[in-house]
């Protein structure tokens, strides 16, 4: 095939040449220049280079191999998936996020593309009396235990944790000022607060492993700094704190900044060495076991006077998530809320096998936390922020009714600002601006226009709850139950998400 290849490319050439021989114009001069160039190319695939063993057998052509590789993404989503077989978020729940951040049209016709009769499908069953969805309560929770001074009044959705360096400066700005006109709450990311996140939107500062806004450098290792925490901790904008143990997405791992994403003003924020990658550790440095967390736990709650404290974790080892929470009643004391984060969370960049094979998915990972709480009489103190893939009103639902109080989002108010899903979060090319610090895309990310579809996805999706809580005859969000939502099992059989978690 080499031979046939070659062939083909020094004919072409030199039909080429003959052509300009006789008709000397610009046009056949432009031909041959690039008929010698692709001879040239041939030749340096097949008997130069010596990397590629494909292009050595087939030179030039198996260069295509690369240009659709590099493009399969795209033509995956534009021409080959359908509405339903998308991953990780397909394109009805995509289309939602952007017809109501866009206040378009957000209606679907000719009826339902899912397999009511597949299993698994999972639907709630209306009432003959439903209720006007204008009267429905509950779309604010108050955050805050026994242990708490400083109470937040919050949203049940919020942004989750992305930080700046994940992110665009132009994307954290319409995000904190689209929570400041949805009033609802902006999650940090364990990068720091950086002035981007200072646009007047409530935020939760969440302090990771690296202690990133919170600590500094001793010797090479990340260390908690009191003073350094206390200054950001004591904003205004500042409402609650969450220290962060480990992301769905990657547990057990710690975070990662690649070395393209790490700018100097990035750098600058976070304390750490400009274009390099950053690798938060998989452990806290301040403590080691329950006795040391729960006293840092107070701690971080005396700096701050007494914001509402958290943590957030992904689900692992049961006894030790059990062990947690017997030591937090045995002292009696604990987190204001616990967030937890599904394996099937969202992150910038991890590891292939972090991602696809650790950590707990949310629905179990949420109803052990819930049944864990109120085995050893927390749940009253303790609030659940659950954040694994929500996007619309019937995810919002269906996860307040396994346990939580709260909502939080991230991938899904990234499509807010206009993400496609290209995934190139981790490379730094990002096409709408995104998950980018190329200048150059930032700037196509227009905040003044995306910050308001920010706070229309936000408030549309709670309007959606509304009607779908009204339309179930009940008065109030927190009232829906495992009762409500019901599954088709394997037998084929209608059974509520009671009976098969409770």
């Amino acid at each position: 095939m080499r031979d046939t290849i070659l062939a083909i490319v020094v004919i072409v050439n030199v039909l080429c040449g003959i052509l300009v021989y006789f008709l000397p114009d610009i046009g056949n001069y432009i031909l041959l220049g690039i008929a010698s160039i692709g001879t040239m190319l041939a030749i340096y695939d097949a008997f130069i280079q010596k990397k590629h063993s494909l292009m050595r057998a087939f030179p030039i052509v198996a260069r295509l191999r690369w240009i659709f590789e590099e493009e399969r993404e795209k033509i995956q989503q534009y021409f080959i998936e359908d509405d339903l077989n998308g991953t990780p978020i397909n394109r009805e729940k995509r289309s939602i996020v952007y017809q109501r951040s866009k206040r378009e049209i957000e209606t679907i016709p000719f009826g339902t593309q899912h397999n009511l009769y597949g299993k698994g499908y999972e639907f709630v069953k209306h009432s003959l009396f439903p209720k006007n969805h204008h009267h429905i309560k509950g779309e604010r929770v108050v955050v805050g235990s026994d242990k708490c001074s400083q109470k937040y009044d919050a949203s049940i959705i919020n942004i989750s944790a992305m930080s700046f360096g994940s992110l665009s400066k132009n994307a954290i700005m319409a995000l904190n000022q689209g929570a400041k006109m949805g009033a609802f709450a902006h999650n940090t990311g364990e990068g720091g607060i950086s002035p981007y996140h200072l646009q007047g939107g409530d935020l939760i500062f969440q302090v990771g492993t690296g202690y990133f806004g919170a600590g500094k450098t001793i010797e090479g290792k990340r260390v908690f700094d009191e003073e350094i925490f206390r200054l950001n901790a004591m904003r205004p904008e500042v409402k609650m704190i969450e220290i962060k143990f480990s992301q769905g997405a990657k547990p057990g791992h710690g975070g990662i900044l690649p070395a393209k994403k790490n700018t100097e003003e990035i750098a600058k924020i976070r304390a750490v060495t400009p274009f390099t990658r950053v690798d938060s550790p998989p452990n806290h440095a301040a403590f080691s076991n329950f006795d040391e967390m729960i006293a840092f736990l107070q701690k971080v709650r005396d700096l701050c006077d007494g914001k509402p404290i958290g943590i957030k974790l992904c689900v692992g080892n049961n006894e030790e998530i059990e062990a947690m929470i017997k030591a937090f009643a045995k002292v009696n004391n604990y987190p204001d809320f616990i967030a937890v984060d599904g394996a099937e969370g969202g992150t910038g960049s991890a590891p292939l096998e972090f991602t696809n094979y650790i950590g707990t998915p949310l629905i179990e990972g949420l109803i052990f936390i819930d049944k864990m709480l109120k085995k050893h009489g927390l749940r009253k103190e303790i609030k659940i922020i659950a954040s694994g893939k929500a996007v619309d009103a019937f995810d919002v639902v269906k996860y307040l009714a396994l346990g939580a109080d709260i909502i939080g989002m991230a991938r899904s108010f990234m499509l807010s600002l206009g993400c496609i899903q290209a995934r190139e979060c981790n490379l730094d090319s990002c096409p709408v601006g995104v998950a980018t610090q190329d200048e150059d895309l930032v700037g196509a990310l227009v905040v003044e226009d995306k910050n308001v579809r920010v706070k229309n996805y936000h408030d549309k999706t709670i309007e959606a709850v509304k009607e779908v809580v009204a339309a179930m005859g009940i008065d109030t969000i927190s009232d829906v139950s495992t009762e409500h939502i019901y599954r088709r099992d394997s037998n084929n059989e209608i059974i509520t998400l009671k009976k098969l978690y409770y």
